[in-house]
């Protein structure tokens, strides 16, 4: 495998957490016996094992509960951003474990985490050299999420062995954004029609409904902002108009805007806005208001942002 040039992005295949420790704390050490910074973002109690693995080895390692950075797995990009940017260099390469994907995850959850572990490939095709190790529990995921991590992964480790995946799929899935069809909203799903006259309509439907939801007075304000940034797109980008969906399924209150426009970056929800930058910010903001912003663009003008806010 040609990887001493390229972005190393690694599937770790485990069985059980005393393999996850023993696997990934070899990771660790190697790479802090290379001065090499590390950046680790797995799951509290993870974090906790492998602290007392190391003995004192950890404190030289950068740790983030992934419950808490990726709760949206939108968000984890951005962070090992922010991680290479801060601390690669030509003559001194980085390293990070991250697990986005655990058996407890809600089917919409998986879909984003399996969507952002493709993407990373993209993201970072063209960065300098570093090694990104994502762990994956056999003994816990279904055997449809492991075979998709080899799709996306063109590195995998099992058992102490590391070789290129046969079945990872390359760069054009990733670069194909947005084909991942959502499930069809509830029939009892309330709709709003709006065009730019009628915005402040639809910020008063989300803010009426999140109350009915039980969500918090802040967690709904930040929901209608959140939805507000997304309605004034579709206004000045999705041609003009639009409907603006609301539901409520299993203590989240959903929102779905469709409008007629196209999204074709598949990163355009990842890129944190630069100081300077005076548009672009809509998507970056609701992903980082929202517990979940699912974002597909099909053909025919049918461009859809989903919202999911939980009521906790």
């Amino acid at each position: 495998m040609e990887t001493a040039r390229a972005f190393a992005h690694e599937a770790l295949l485990y069985d059980g957490d005393d393999e996850f420790v023993s696997a990934t704390a070899e990771f660790i050490r190697e790479g802090v016996d290379a001065g090499e910074p590390v950046l680790v973002v797995v799951g509290a109690a993870k974090i906790a094992r492998l602290r007392e693995e190391l003995n004192g080895a950890g404190d030289a390692v950068l740790f983030a509960d992934m419950a808490e950075l990726g709760a949206n797995p939108a968000r984890i990009i951005p962070a090992w951003q922010q991680f290479v940017e801060q601390h690669l260099r030509d003559d001194r390469p980085v390293r990070g474990i991250g697990e986005p994907i655990w058996a407890e995850r809600t089917a919409d959850e998986l879909v984003e985490c399996q969507r952002h572990e493709s993407l990373l490939n993209l993201a970072f095709a063209d960065a300098p050299a570093w090694r990104l190790l994502c762990p994956y529990d056999v003994s816990t995921l279904a055997d449809a999420v492991i075979e998709e991590a080899l799709r996306s992964h063109p590195i995998v480790v099992r058992k102490g062995k590391r070789g290129a995946s046969a079945s990872y799929r390359g760069l054009l899935a990733p670069a194909r954004p947005f084909d991942l069809p959502l499930s069809d909203p509830p029939a009892n799903a309330e709709a709003f029609e709006f065009d730019g006259a009628h915005l402040a309509g639809g910020r008063q439907l989300v803010s009426s409904r999140a109350a009915d939801a039980g969500l918090s007075r802040a967690r709904a304000n930040d929901l209608v902002l959140a939805v507000n940034e997304i309605l004034t797109n579709s206004v000045r980008h999705g041609g003009g108009s639009g409907v603006l969906r609301i539901w409520q399924d299993d203590g989240r209150l959903v929102c779905e805007v469709e409008d007629h426009g196209r999204i074709d970056d598949p990163l355009v929800d990842r890129r944190r806005p630069g100081p300077d930058q005076m548009g672009g910010r809509g998507l970056w903001m609701a992903n980082q208001i929202c517990d979940l912003v699912q974002l597909r663009s099909a053909g025919g003008g049918r461009n859809i942002v989903r919202l999911h806010m939980h009521r906790g």
